[in-house]
């Protein structure tokens, strides 16, 4: 036996592809293009944009142990996380979709609640242009409204007016 005929060829690894909106038939295709979505945090009447929410690992998520069961959290402050998707149309840029998933995080306890369906039925939401921002308060939607207007007015501008008075 040879050398060469014990060489096997290299298996391709499964990953997440996140891929353009160019025609994708290869490995992996039928992946979610998420290029579009941005993560925001609103913990505290703040909100900020932190990437890491996308696979679980924001500021706030990092270290603590999550349940899907509230009473596992008795003191957990609320906080959530708002996926935010963003198109293009002929005039430019926009707020598309928005959807918010609570949390209850226990930063001392090193414990919080979320439900992990809950986050990803939303993202998808947003993804589909859509607004679920039902379950965050008078505060939180200021913070969240501050925010996107504060990072790009223009998009804001161009925004539906369904967000603008969801959010007003």
């Amino acid at each position: 036996m040879s050398e060469e005929s014990n060489v096997q060829p290299e298996k391709k690894k499964l990953s997440l592809n996140v891929v353009s909106n160019k025609e994708h038939r290869g490995f992996g295709a039928g992946t979610i293009d998420l290029s579009q979505v941005s993560c925001v945090i609103i913990d505290g009447g703040e909100a900020y944009i932190d990437v890491g929410a996308m696979h679980a690992k924001s500021k706030i998520e990092k270290g603590i142990k999550f349940s899907p069961n509230k009473e596992d959290v008795p003191n957990g402050r609320p906080a959530w996380v708002v996926w935010v998707a963003v198109d293009r149309n002929e005039e430019g840029s926009y707020y598309a979709g928005a959807t918010s998933c609570e949390m209850l995080i226990d930063t001392e306890a090193r414990r919080g609640w979320k439900l992990l369906p809950d986050h990803v039925n939303r993202l998808d939401a947003a993804l589909k242009r859509k607004f679920m921002l039902d379950n965050i308060g008078d505060a939180e939607k200021a913070a969240l409204r501050k925010l996107l207007v504060e990072h790009n007015s223009e998009w804001w501008d161009r925004s539906s007016q369904q967000l603008k008075e969801l959010l007003a």
